[in-house]
Formats: structure tokens, C-alpha cells, sequence
């Protein structure tokens, strides 16, 4: 039972009772009345009388309006179990983005902006930034395109794009595929894990069905011992979603030629013309950079991995087998083998320390700590309670959805902060990665008083068994705690406008807050503190803690350059010299030929089949869905979490004093100011990129 001050938010939660129709009757409708908005403000302003107050505000109010209902109009699509709302969602999306195209497009709207803009009235900086960012919008647009065919064509570009990004990202999410095999094929694979696939019946009567999601993917590429049943898992994977391969192609093709008409060189500088470091030219640079400066680690890592393969091979008898090669198949067998022979560490015992329920407890128990917020969970009983509807079970989307109303502690004034939702086991047609979505923003009503937030993680891991709960392998505590701060950092924002909400900022800094949190997962006393053994409730004992942090930089090169290979390759994609280039870019040889190069691990080409045996691109839903010329952000962003870490955190991750003044500098924030302000202003001074390049034992630049 929650203390009697935390029972009753002053908000009720959001309410998940959409039906199909509903669904795409509600965009509509929010549609109109935007419109309708729209037609008022361009009947009754003219470029004379135009001012902040009768232009941009009532578009702001009607936005913030908005958001409540259209970010879960299109949540839908990622968490529902049944298929005609996840379509009617994605519908729904398509309506309102093309009437958002249409909207952003309105020469009327622009003039009247441009006019508000021009006449620099003395506003709060906030509102400022509102001004710049939407008289920029629509500059970005299309409206500095001469009016008729160019503008037009700009403007069908843009429909397409948001079709192919809807249709790209709902193929990904309903991806159901899967590879027969036999128990044999399996061998090695935990029995916790097998214990979840489909048995077959009929033809593949004693067979088990593995499918691509992550709880079946990733234990059998890190334990069969079977090479052939990897690299078919590994194969069949790049492959799952081959459907996707013609929509990136078209996409490529026609951010190119919309980059040309707004008269950009590329893709890329369209795109990161605003992000802290404004040129291709600099993002590349840092990737080129890295890049020649990992090589000779990575090449060093996979000599040292082949070792212990050449070993392995000879001890179970099947040195014939051995050709020399380092294939991706074999990454991430042979790196657990590694771990766990030179660091004696199992990574199925140390996941008996962090059983979920209780791991997510102590997350956000150290989140109280460190922010002052306290978490209550909403339960049974008090979910009717707080209902909008009178009924609990309308404030879920499924029954395995955790509901926590979060409130700030007695020190932060005790006031209510909004609501956290975990949902955290695959299901068929779910979201199939790890994400957190913002399902309402936070904001100020035009009286001053405050809309809460709530915020909603999406993760998949394995579920619990009859005999055991849901246990985290360390790699899976990290991400929680990762996409957990995604969550703190939308609840924590105090902005006036849902459009600078939470992670509403820069690409190239959303990531910077959680994986500044990622430091917690690698600091003795805080393992310590998380973790609780599923059967005995002890604490993890020292000497496994230690063990587990000394491999934080286990083939760190590897993994980076695999990083580096996503960014390479989004940046090469985004920077062709020509239209045509564009055009006759052979994606999935790109693809592959790169990874080659950069990663130095052998795929199937090595054997002899062509360059384009996988179609990786086809399941990379980032590169549609937002982080085009956008994906070096993961690898930039890390060098202002790292700053942030060891200039504030590291010597006492858990000083409160700190913990607060980072809620109110940086979360707070979210994109109400430039993010490099806010950045320096925690700091004290410019970002370093010291000890990013410590940490990874690298010299900085």
C-alpha cells in the first residue's frame, strides 16, 4: 500500500481503450482541428498584425493538446496484441503525417511566422527557441522551394518517406519468422532457453523452433556449439525481413533528392545542420578517427579470439574444420567462451544474482536516491481507483505491464511527476528491441499549472518459467538501466512546450543521459545494491562483482568498430557526391563489404558467396525511424556521457547533491535550450573528449 500522500496523482494515468476505428476517427479529428486552427489564425492575421501571441502560442497550445493523444495513437502499433489496432494504428500515423506534411507546408501559416519572427519581441528564451525552431521548420519544409513543380515534388517525397518509415518499421514488429532444428543442432544452447521454443509436431515432430527475437537469438549465438546452426541463425537473421530491402533503397534515394531541392550537397548536411556538430565533414572526421585508432585493437582481439577457436575446435576433435577465418557466427560464441574461461565468469550465474522484478526495484531505488523522486507501484485495487473509467484494467495495454505514478521526494517538495510504465517480455507482433516511448509530454496548461508526463519502457526479455523468475544477464541489467534513463529523462523535464519535452533534443545528446546511467551498472557497491540471488536472496559475492567489471573492456575494439560500421555506413549512405550515385548505391554489398573492412571479422563471402548474402540494412529500423546521418550520435554522445561521468559522478556515483543538481541542469531541461548550454553550464566548461578516449584507452585528439 503507498503511503497515504503518494495514493491519489492528481492526474489521472492514460487510458489504453482504442479500437480500430477509434483509432484512425481520433486522428482525424485531432486533423480538423488543427486545420480549423490553422484557417483561423491565416482569416484573422496578417503579416502587420502578427506577433507570438496570435500566431505561434495558439499552434503551441494546440500541439501540446495534441501530443496527448498522438503519441499513444501510434503506440499502439509497437505493444498491441491484436493485429487490426496495430494496422489501424499505422494508419492513424499515416493520416496525421500527411497532414503534417500538408500543414508544415502552408505558405499562408510561413508568412505569418516569418512576420512573429521578424519583429523580435522580448520573449522568454524558451518561447524564443519556439519562434527560431518553427519559422526554421518551415524553411526545412520545402517553402524556400519556388512554388510548383519542385515544391510539389518536394512534397510528395515527404508523404513517401513517412509511408516507408511507417511500412519499414510495422514489417520489423511483425517479423514472425524462425528456423526448425534439432535438439542436436541445439547442442549446448541453456536448457532455460530451449525450454521456451515451440516443440514441433507433424514434420518437425522433435524438432524446436527458433525464433529471431532476442531471447532465443542471442543465447544461441553465443552458446551452440554446432558453427553450422550459428551461421545459419546468423544468415537467416540479416535476412528475416527481406521486404525492407526495396523501401530503404527508395528511402536513400529520396532523402537525396529532397536534400537537393532544399539546395543541401546531401542527406547528411540537411541533417545535421542543427545537431551539436553541424557538419558531415565533423562527424566524420571523429568516425575516421576512431576508426584508425581501434583497427589495431580489433585486429589484436580477433587474433586472441581465433586462438581460443583454434583450441576449441581441437579439443572437442574437429581441427579439420579450422580454415583460419573469424567469422560473425562466431563473434559471439567465442568472445562468452573467452569471458568465461580467462575470467572464470558464467554469465548464466551472474543473471541468478539479478532476477527482474527484483533488479528493477533496485533501479529505481537508486534513482530515489540519487533524484529525489520515489516510485510507487499501482497495483490490483488502486489501478480502479485512479482509472479515468472506473475500471483498472483500462490503464494497461496488457497484463504484464508494470504501472508505477512517480512523485518527487519530501527534500524536492514532495509534488507529483507523472507515470512510469514497464513492459519488458517479447509477444508476437510487439516492438522487438528495447525502447522507451514517450506516450504523453509534460508541459504548462496556458493558467501556469502543470500537465504531468508519462513515459513508457519497452523491452524484451525472457519471460519467467514455473521454476525460475525472469533473470538478467549483466549485458541486459545495462540495458534496462540504459532505456530507464530514456524514462527518468522524460519524467524529470519542466518545459513550458511538449515539443522540448524530456528526450525531445539533438540526436547527437539524446543519448548522452543514459548512457551516463550505464556507469552504475559497472560500479562495485551498486551491483551490490541491485542484485539479490533468485533462490537464496544473498548478495553477489565480491569476488564475482570484480569479475564481472574487469571485462567492461573485453574486446571494447570490437565492439566499437562494429558501432563504427553502423555509422560508416549511414554517413556513406547520406553523402553521395551525386543524385546518381545515389541511385546505383548496391546497398546490400555496402553493407556487408563494409562491415568486412571496418570490423575485420569474415562473413559468408569468405566461403565464397556473393557480397549481398544479407540484407543487415532491411532490419536496421534506426536509419529509417529517425537516425539517418544521425547514427554517430550513439559514438559522440558517449563522449559527453563519459565527461559527465568522471567529472562529476565517479568518485561518488551515488552523492545526492549531484544527482540533483544533474535532474535540474541537464533532465529538466530537455530541449528548452541549446543542449551544448546546457551541457557547459553542468559542466562548467566546453565538453572533453579526454576521458572518452581514456576509457577506452585511446589517446585523445
Amino acid at each position: 500500500m503507498a503511503p497515504k500522500e503518494y495514493r491519489k496523482p492528481p492526474q489521472a494515468p492514460p487510458s489504453f481503450i482504442a479500437t480500430p476505428t477509434s483509432l484512425v476517427e481520433d486522428a482525424k479529428s485531432i486533423c480538423d482541428r488543427t486545420r480549423k486552427l490553422l484557417d483561423k489564425i491565416a482569416a484573422d492575421v496578417t503579416p502587420e498584425t502578427a506577433t507570438f501571441a496570435n500566431v505561434i502560442l495558439p499552434m503551441a497550445e494546440d500541439e501540446n493538446a495534441a501530443a496527448l493523444e498522438t503519441r499513444i495513437i501510434g503506440f499502439y502499433q509497437a505493444v498491441s496484441t491484436d493485429q487490426a489496432l496495430r494496422d489501424a494504428s499505422s494508419k492513424a500515423e499515416e493520416i496525421m503525417d500527411e497532414f503534417g506534411i500538408e500543414a508544415s507546408m502552408r505558405e499562408d501559416i510561413f508568412k505569418l511566422v516569418d512576420a512573429a519572427f521578424a519583429k523580435s519581441e522580448d520573449l522568454d528564451l524558451e518561447s524564443k527557441r519556439l519562434l527560431e525552431k518553427e519559422r526554421k521548420s518551415y524553411i526545412t519544409n520545402g517553402l524556400n522551394i519556388p512554388a510548383g513543380p519542385q515544391r510539389d515534388r518536394f512534397k510528395e517525397i515527404k508523404k513517401r518517406l513517412s509511408q516507408i518509415q511507417i511500412e519499414f518499421q510495422k514489417n520489423l514488429n511483425e517479423e514472425s519468422g524462425g528456423i526448425w532444428f534439432t535438439k542436436e543442432e541445439l547442442e549446448g544452447v541453456p536448457e532455460d532457453t530451449l525450454s521456451t521454443f515451440e516443440k514441433g509436431t507433424g514434420e518437425n515432430e522433435g524438432k524446436l523452433r527458433l525464433t529471431f527475437k532476442y531471447p532465443d537469438l542471442f543465447p544461441t549465438l553465443k552458446f551452440a556449439l554446432n558453427a553450422e546452426t550459428r551461421k545459419k541463425v546468423f544468415i537467416d537473421n540479416e535476412n528475416k525481413c527481406n521486404q525492407n530491402v526495396p523501401l530503404f533503397k527508395e528511402a536513400i534515394i529520396l532523402r537525396d533528392e529532397a536534400a537537393r531541392l532544399l539546395g543541401y550537397k546531401d542527406h547528411a548536411s540537411f541533417r545535421v545542420e542543427d545537431k551539436m556538430v553541424k557538419t558531415p565533414e565533423t562527424v566524420n572526421e571523429f568516425l575516421d578517427d576512431l576508426r584508425v585508432q581501434l583497427t589495431p585493437g580489433g585486429k589484436k582481439e580477433i587474433e586472441h579470439l581465433l586462438e581460443i577457436k583454434s583450441a576449441d575446435l581441437k579439443s572437442r576433435g574437429l581441427e579439420s574444420s579450422y580454415d583460419g577465418n573469424f567469422y560473425l557466427w562466431d563473434s559471439r560464441f567465442y568472445q562468452r567462451m573467452m569471458v568465461e574461461k580467462e575470467f572464470s565468469i558464467d554469465e548464466q550465474k551472474v543473471a541468478e544474482y539479478f532476477p527482474l522484478q527484483h533488479t528493477v526495484e533496485g533501479m529505481l531505488g537508486i534513482f530515489e536516491e540519487l533524484f529525489g523522486m520515489v516510485f510507487v507501484e499501482i497495483d490490483g485495487e488502486e489501478r480502479t481507483k485512479i482509472s479515468e473509467t472506473g475500471k483498472g484494467a483500462d490503464i494497461e495495454w496488457h497484463e504484464d505491464v508494470k504501472i508505477f505514478s512517480v512523485w518527487d521526494d519530501e527534500g524536492e517538495g514532495g509534488a507529483f511527476v507523472g507515470y512510469l510504465y514497464l513492459d519488458l517480455h517479447p509477444r508476437p507482433g510487439k516492438y522487438g528491441h528495447a525502447a522507451n516511448f514517450s506516450l504523453q509530454p509534460g508541459y504548462l496548461y496556458p493558467n501556469g499549472t502543470r500537465r504531468y508526463p508519462a513515459t513508457a519502457l519497452v523491452c524484451n526479455f525472457s519471460k519467467p518459467t514455473p521454476t525460475k523468475p525472469s533473470l538478467l544477464k549483466h549485458d541486459e541489467v545495462v540495458t534496462l538501466f540504459h532505456e530507464l534513463g530514456h524514462g527518468i529523462h522524460d519524467l524529470a523535464a519542466r518545459t513550458k512546450y511538449a515539443r522540448f519535452h524530456g528526450t525531445s533534443v539533438v540526436r547527437d545528446f539524446v543519448e548522452a543521459p543514459s548512457q551516463m546511467l550505464e556507469n552504475w551498472c559497472w560500479t562495485p557497491s551498486q551491483l551490490k545494491a541491485l542484485s539479490t540471488h533468485y533462490v537464496t536472496g544473498e548478495k553477489i559475492p565480491d569476488d564475482l562483482i570484480e569479475k564481472q567489471i574487469s571485462v567492461k573492456h573485453v574486446n571494447d575494439a570490437i565492439f566499437n568498430l562494429r558501432q563504427l560500421h553502423f555509422g560508416i555506413f549511414d554517413m556513406t549512405v547520406h553523402t553521395p557526391k551525386s543524385h546518381e550515385e545515389a541511385e546505383g548505391f548496391k546497398l546490400s554489398e555496402l553493407y556487408n563489404d563494409l562491415r568486412t573492412q571496418i570490423a575485420a571479422i569474415k562473413g559468408p563471402e569468405a566461403l565464397g558467396l556473393p557480397s549481398n548474402w544479407g540484407n543487415g540494412q532491411a532490419t536496421f529500423g534506426h536509419l529509417i525511424g529517425g537516425y539517418d546521418a544521425g547514427y554517430y550520435g550513439y559514438l559522440s554522445s558517449q563522449v559527453y556521457s563519459t565527461d559527465m561521468f568522471y567529472s562529476v559522478f565517479k568518485k561518488n556515483p551515488m552523492d545526492g547533491k549531484e544527482g540533483r543538481r544533474y535532474r535540474h541542469m541537464v533532465l529538466e531541461k530537455g530541449g528548452a535550450q541549446e543542449e551544448m548550454k546546457t551541457l557547459e553550464d553542468f559542466l562548467g566548461r566546453k565538453p572533453s573528449t579526454e576521458a572518452f578516449y581514456r576509457e577506452l584507452g585511446l589517446k585523445a585528439k
